[in-house]
């Protein structure tokens, strides 16, 4: 069968256990969804449960089903790394093989610090790993009294730089023009970071700093063409909503939808399903359960969100037509109890979902790319070159 719209909706970090090299990463026994729903055995999911998540995997309190309405399985990464831009790149049939680099242990080097203020005129502070909060209630008092620039680092490959959204203090466009000009020297292969995000926040003072909705990521472009490049040049809509146009760099998106939560990007891909007579694909990413939750370490609050989503998706079902196919998946784990606060290496489930076929479990696939490949089998559009996936759609009726 083929579908005229598909939707594909990443769920940031949801990992689903223990990838086969996790040893490799030091992520043994990293497991994001298992190690939640143990600490929240009453977790209120019963669309996810119908999907068959628990039949998929054995949870506490999720209820497993004996006739899933979704095809279910569980995807391991091929790519070198565990962060966003490499899970949904080899999403879209790209492999990496050379990880981002990262800057975690001492901070960005003193040659790309400098050339930062020389060329953004205003002093950097922070460069070091940090929580985005942890260095709000540390550095913004600071930066509101000199107009400085706080600079940091995660575990991931980013560098990220925080900016009062007061234009009298700093503003957006100045947080903008700033990140613009670290993309630009973090393009040198010594330096080069998979993104630059602009962290703008509000608050005066500690205990009241709070980041907003207006962060933008401002990611290297994917080194190959895509199967969203195939779709667009085939004249296929590719609708992107929450970060995907920044992950992609615009390559391959024909409308972008900016989200100012996870819970805001289903209510737009509510919309779409409801009201968008398209043909091609919606893709969407919801990364408040990676940025909010898992690189917080908070189990409870990632269970929050799960359930969030959950009752969206309740709403979103019934809006499919029995020509549309719904795809849900993650990019990689960040498991809320596992040590530091890092990625971490996982498998990830993947739930095939449409009104007009069946369900059940499928086996293990070793790529990200199967997701790709039957996206692009279903509109008959052929993959990149050099691409990798194998499609799965023959294995759907």
């Amino acid at each position: 069968m083929k579908y005229k719209r598909i939707f594909l909706i990443v769920l940031d970090s949801l990992g689903i256990g223990n990838a086969r090299d996790a040893e490799r990463f030091d992520d043994l026994g990293a497991d994001t969804f298992l190690h939640i729903a143990e600490k929240r055995p009453d977790m209120k999911i019963p669309n996810l449960e119908s999907l068959g998540i628990g039949s998929l995997k054995a949870m506490p309190g999720i209820r497993p089903v004996e006739a899933p309405a979704a095809y279910c399985l569980k995807l391991n990464e091929a790519s070198n790394g565990k962060d966003t831009m490499t899970g949904h790149w080899e999403m879209m049939g790209l492999l990496t093989e050379k990880p981002f680099i990262t800057f975690t242990e001492h901070g960005f080097p003193p040659e790309l610090i400098r050339e930062l203020e020389e060329r953004t005129g205003r002093k950097v502070i922070g460069n070091k790993a940090a929580s985005g909060t942890g260095i709000l209630d540390e550095l913004a008092e600071e930066q509101i009294r000199d107009g400085s620039m706080i600079v940091y680092t995660s575990a991931d490959s980013v560098l990220q730089i925080c900016g009062h959204e007061d234009n009298a203090v700093f503003g957006l466009s100045e947080l903008y023009r700033c990140c613009e000009i670290a993309r630009d020297i973090t393009m040198k292969d010594e330096w080069k970071v998979g993104r630059v995000i602009a962290r703008p926040y509000i608050g005066m003072k500690k205990g009241e700093f709070r980041r907003t909705a207006n962060r933008h990521d401002y990611a290297v472009k994917p080194f190959g063409r895509t199967v969203l490049n195939v779709l667009k040049d085939a004249g296929f809509s590719v609708i992107a909503i929450g970060k995907i146009n920044d992950i992609f760099v615009g390559e391959g998106i024909t409308e972008a939808m900016h989200s100012e939560s996870s819970v805001h990007g289903m209510e737009q891909t509510i919309q779409v399903a409801a009201e968008k007579d398209f043909e091609g694909l919606c893709f969407v990413n919801l990364v408040d359960f990676d940025a909010l939750w898992g690189h917080r370490r908070d189990p409870f609050g990632y269970a929050d969100e799960i359930e969030r989503f959950d009752r969206l998706l309740g709403e979103l079902m019934p809006l499919l037509r029995e020509d549309d196919l719904l795809m849900l998946t993650a990019d990689h784990g960040n498991d809320p109890t596992y040590k530091g606060t890092d990625h971490t290496r996982e498998q990830v489930p993947l739930l095939v979902y449409s009104p007009a076929i069946g369900g059940g479990i499928l086996p293990e696939q070793e790529s990200f790319a199967v997701i790709g490949a039957s996206i692009a089998e279903n509109f008959s559009v052929e993959m990149p070159v050099g691409s990798i996936g194998k499609s799965l759609l023959l294995m759907l009726s």
